[in-house]
């Protein structure tokens, strides 16, 4: 039996792809802060070497907007090393490498650190989910209007179909980095705001905002975006339909 360990196993990635590959047959080992087996904090590493030891494949899901990825990626390499883990799997974002955020900087240098680590590895770069832009148009929407960056168009994948690649990818040999995985559709962020609205039956006035910086700049420019893969099928209308059908 193939052994896989995913880690940031609780979170909505990991959770998804720790299924696909108990289905696959695997025999999975999730990593996080507060699992019963493999209760790890990668800020610090302790427990790491129990977590890797006998392992085929890890799917490396966990990750911080807050910071730390570096360090996390850094205590995971060493310990893929001395286990000597045939293939290490890392979930990245398009654009890390054209859009000068922090935490795509971060990304960014970790999908080095992977590259020159000599473990087998893979990398998968997706656009933003669908669950991220939900979070952002339905925290805006808490206003007396909705306010979104404007002239910035988003191209939101189903995390579904990114734990379906991610598990494939795990079960098969090290790749380097694959094909970006992207949403089936670009879509201005005033479009799908207007979508959410339609969903949940709210009334706001859709408010474009300009930004300053040169992230804003790069995401004005497409820098996040992958329209020559947009491989995904899952629309955003048809993650909100299914989304206010599980919720009722």
């Amino acid at each position: 039996m193939t052994t896989i360990l995913v880690t940031g196993a609780t979170g909505t990635l990991g959770r998804q792809v720790s299924d696909r590959l108990r289905t696959e047959g695997a025999d999975v080992r999730g990593l996080s802060r507060r699992s019963p087996s493999y209760a790890v904090d990668l800020r610090d590493g302790k427990g790491l070497d129990a977590a890797v030891d006998g392992v085929d494949a890890i799917v490396h899901c966990a990750s911080s907007p807050r910071g730390g990825d570096d360090r996390a990626a850094g205590f995971l390499i060493e310990a893929a090393r001395r286990a000597g883990v045939p293939h290490l799997v890392y979930i990245s974002i398009v654009g890390v490498d054209r859009v000068p955020l922090g935490y795509y900087t971060l990304k960014h240098q970790v999908e080095r650190m992977i590259e020159d680590s000599g473990v087998g590895a893979t990398i998968q770069r997706t656009t933003q989910f669908h669950d991220l832009v939900l979070s952002v148009v339905s925290g805006a929407a808490k206003l007396p209007v909705l306010p979104v960056p404007a002239g910035v168009s988003v191209q939101p994948v189903d995390s579904g179909e990114v734990a379906d690649r991610l598990a494939a990818l795990a079960l098969g040999a090290p790749a380097g980095r694959v094909p970006d995985l992207g949403g089936p559709e670009v879509r201005k962020f005033t479009d799908l705001a207007g979508a959410y609205l339609r969903a949940t039956g709210r009334r706001r006035r859709v408010v474009p905002v300009r930004l300053a910086g040169k992230a804003y700049a790069a995401y004005r420019s497409g820098g996040h975006l992958s329209p020559e893969h947009a491989v995904g099928t899952v629309t955003f209308e048809e993650f909100l339909a299914r989304l206010h059908r599980r919720t009722g």
